[in-house]
């Protein structure tokens, strides 16, 4: 096996896509009787891993949830479902974009409620970080979104830059 710090071929965004869907039960649920946003967020980061994961096709870590907004809350009982893929990636590291959709299963009424940004590195054998793959869009929707991760990864490494050493 190679040690995965040499380049590795680029892959399409599609090659990345992954979709999880789960119902809410009642244990999912916040003392207001809405499904925790901390549960989501837990769904969000298993989704962008795993496109990480199919991506790099490498063990990931997480390494930032970078931005996570939600627009309406999620009810017991609503089926949510999460797409996931890769928007960038850089030398070891990849960001995703999650997108978090409820569905009434009884009424069939959909809602947008959250999108995510997580920001991954993949990991050789010996769990340091490793190359991967290249990201190609094949669409100007993919394109538009590659463009946009870059601009977010570059004002991540800038505010990386002015943390005081020894700050995480």
């Amino acid at each position: 096996m190679t040690s995965g710090s040499e380049p590795r071929p680029a892959k399409p965004v599609r090659a990345s896509h992954v979709t999880l869907s789960q119902l809410m039960q009642p244990e999912h649920s916040n003392l207001a009787g809405d499904v925790h946003g901390g549960w989501i967020m837990q769904l969000a980061d298993e989704a962008g891993a795993l496109a990480a994961m199919r991506h790099a096709q490498r063990r990931v870590v997480t390494v930032a949830i970078d931005t996570m907004r939600f627009h309406t809350p999620i009810r017991i009982g609503d089926l949510v479902t999460l797409e996931a893929e890769v928007t960038y990636a850089g030398r070891t590291s990849m960001e995703t974009r999650v997108s978090v959709t409820a569905e009434n299963p009884i009424t069939g009424q959909r809602s947008r409620t959250n999108t995510a940004y997580l920001v991954y590195v993949a990991l050789d054998d010996r769990g340091r970080p490793t190359a991967v793959p290249g990201l190609i869009a094949e669409s100007d929707e993919e394109a538009h979104r590659m463009r946009a991760a870059e601009e977010r990864q570059a004002y991540r490494l800038a505010r990386k830059a002015e943390e005081p050493e020894g700050e995480p």
